[in-house]
């Protein structure tokens, strides 16, 4: 009965999980596809801890309990510019419970290996199930709890260092320690020796050193890369924290564990690979990590940034016809969604096209910007994919660019050396005229001089976006 019930539990939830992803892909199902995630996710809790072989129900309860209190403290508090940097730190999680899953299931292992065979008949648990196992299933299992804690490790001490850069607590620039990649090479091959040494010797030594060595590939690969890339490596270590679950799934036969490990590694790898598309990396490069660093010196820029008033910004959006708005990060720091959102609201019932122009990945998290706009109640009709609109900028009176650099940079165009050279970018500059709302004449957060500020048809709007555009939004008129 209960092995019934919790087979055709973890059945529903899987459904579920597969419609809450499906769901995501649009913005107009997405709050319903979330909704599935939380029925599927508190379904296969339940039928976990009722289902066969559980035990400790009063420390499982609390666990759930003090875990469910820390994540709605922390939905409650984190705001939308720290999601990409709370995306990062929940991988982590994932990483550290696969590497702590890994070593009690090889713990256990070792425990029924010493059991004399005539009492392994009264062993519970997961122990019962590792004691009706052959030789070579053995040898399986040491196969995945090893898969497991290495990718676990990987994903972990990688998303840890994520999370630094995103929150500004390690430096954003691609560093690496002398010798690169043949470290991070090194260190794959001395994991490599450990499995073999594992497999033969089911040695706790041989899976610490693995542990470490995957500590430090996870650490040194994402130290390789640039704050520019950091939306990719967010993506990508969604994906590995996928196959890390689904390893361990592998290992505890939990059949559900697999297919939500599969489907999050899966996406995470297609969302990943589409994202390297959209900014001309290579995948692989991205696996391995190193990419983000220039090539040589930056081209010169000649000329200067020209300042823009309320007044002037105001006069040239009452005149334009046609205005493509361009959000990105800035836009979420200052919080200016809602002012964005009204002055849209304000342009469009005077018959103006106004649209927005989304980068796939503008913002640090993939899906920032749409979530925003969103939430201020954007209609989903006006804002457009890169591929959708870029061809027309020239015929656009105004761009306005909100908090965004290295999407609309031109130097990935021009200077064969940029950090950014061969992204596909935003070609706003193409517009008749074009506004750029920015804090002040600082880099960014990747670092990247922009030409953009210093074309003869671009105006900067100086100044936090929210209160710029509050100022702006009473002389629309």
């Amino acid at each position: 009965m209960e092995y019934g019930f919790t087979t055709a539990a973890y059945v529903v939830a899987a459904v579920l999980f597969i419609q809450s992803l499906g769901g995501l892909s649009g913005q107009e199902s997405a709050k319903r596809a979330v909704w599935y995630g939380i029925a599927g996710m508190a379904l296969a809790v339940l039928a976990t801890v009722i289902g066969p072989g559980a035990g400790n129900w009063v420390l499982s309860l609390l666990m759930i309990a003090a875990g469910g209190a820390i994540g709605w403290v922390v939905a409650q508090r984190v705001q939308m510019t720290e999601m990409p940097q709370l995306v990062a730190a929940m991988h982590s999680l994932v990483g550290l419970a696969a590497v702590f899953i890994g070593y009690n299931a090889h713990i256990e292992a070792a425990f029924v290996a010493a059991t004399p065979e005539d009492q392994r008949h009264a062993l519970e648990g997961f122990a019962a199930i590792l004691a009706h196992k052959t030789a070579v299933e053995l040898t399986i299992l040491r196969v995945e709890v090893f898969l497991g804690v290495f990718i676990g490790a990987v994903t972990f001490t990688g998303s840890v260092i994520a999370y630094g850069k995103l929150a500004g607590k390690v430096d954003g620039k691609a560093n690496k320690l002398p010798g690169g990649h043949i470290l991070n090479a090194a260190a794959a091959i001395g994991s490599v020796l450990m499995l073999v040494v594992y497999l033969q010797t089911a040695s706790a030594m041989a899976l610490i050193v693995m542990t470490l060595l995957a500590f430090f590939i996870g650490y040194h690969l994402i130290m390789g890369i640039g704050g520019a890339d950091m939306p990719v490596v967010v993506s990508m270590l969604n994906s590995y924290s996928g196959w890390a679950a689904a390893a361990i799934g592998f290992s505890l036969s939990n059949d559900l564990l697999i297919v939500v490990g599969a489907l999050v590694g899966s996406s995470g790898a297609i969302l990943s690979y589409i994202m390297c598309k959209a900014m001309n990396r290579s995948f692989i490069s991205v696996i391995l990590g190193g990419f983000g660093g220039t090539t040589g010196p930056a081209m010169e820029i000649s000329g200067e940034q020209i300042a823009i008033d309320t007044e002037g910004v105001a006069a040239a959006l009452n005149e334009a016809d046609s205005i493509i708005i361009i959000p990105g990060y800035g836009m979420a720091v200052a919080q200016a969604q809602q002012a964005v959102s009204e002055l849209t609201r304000k342009l469009r019932a005077k018959g103006k096209n106004v649209r927005f122009a989304i980068h796939p990945v503008a913002g640090r998290l993939p899906g920032h910007m749409n979530v925003l706009l969103a939430e201020a109640k954007v209609p989903y009709d006006i804002v457009l994919e890169m591929d959708e609109i870029n061809e027309d900028f020239p015929s656009t009176d105004v761009a306005i660019v909100i908090g965004s650099n290295d999407i609309v940079n031109p130097a990935a165009q021009e200077d064969p050396n940029s950090p950014i050279a061969g992204m596909p970018v935003l070609e706003c500059w193409k517009a008749k005229q074009v506004f750029v709302s920015k804090r002040g004449q600082g880099t960014g957060y990747s670092g990247i001089e922009n030409p953009l500020f210093y074309k003869d048809n671009t105006r900067m709007f100086y100044g936090d976006a929210k209160k710029s555009l509050d100022a702006l939004l009473p002389m629309i008129d």
